[in-house]
């Protein structure tokens, strides 16, 4: 049985801000847009704050937050498994600052045939 890749990770940099911004704000949730303005950077709002679309999917969870994603930017991404890193400067648009002068970025890895992404089936990665 193949073993399912996450589909979205945190480096430890990334874990640590969510774990202050928990701290400080309570529980809170993410979201992967596919709008031109803030598309290539997740946003972070205070769990309420943003409501999911019926069409958006749930690709994991990052510091025991969820991580959601645009179902439409899913299609097109859904073999790639985003990394959920730190950046300096302030965020831009409407998401929490991931700390002082710092905000939330993307990277990713193409994810191998074999290597699937338990997103897309719905399973928990072992």
């Amino acid at each position: 049985m193949n073993q399912l890749a996450e589909g979205v990770v945190a480096t430890p940099a990334a874990l640590d801000a969510v774990a202050e911004i928990v701290q400080r704000h309570g529980a809170v949730m993410f979201f992967q847009s596919g709008g031109c303005c803030d598309g290539s950077l997740p946003m972070c709002f205070e769990d309420g704050e943003f409501v999911i679309g019926m069409h958006d999917v749930l690709l994991g969870w990052v510091g025991g937050c969820p991580f959601y994603i645009d179902g439409r930017q899913y299609k097109v991404w859904k073999h790639t498994q985003l990394i959920l890193d730190v950046g300096a400067g302030a965020p831009e648009g409407f998401s929490l600052p991931a700390g002082a002068d710092a905000h939330f970025v993307i990277r990713s890895k193409v994810l191998r045939p074999a290597e699937g992404n338990s997103s897309e089936t719905g399973e928990a990665p072992a």
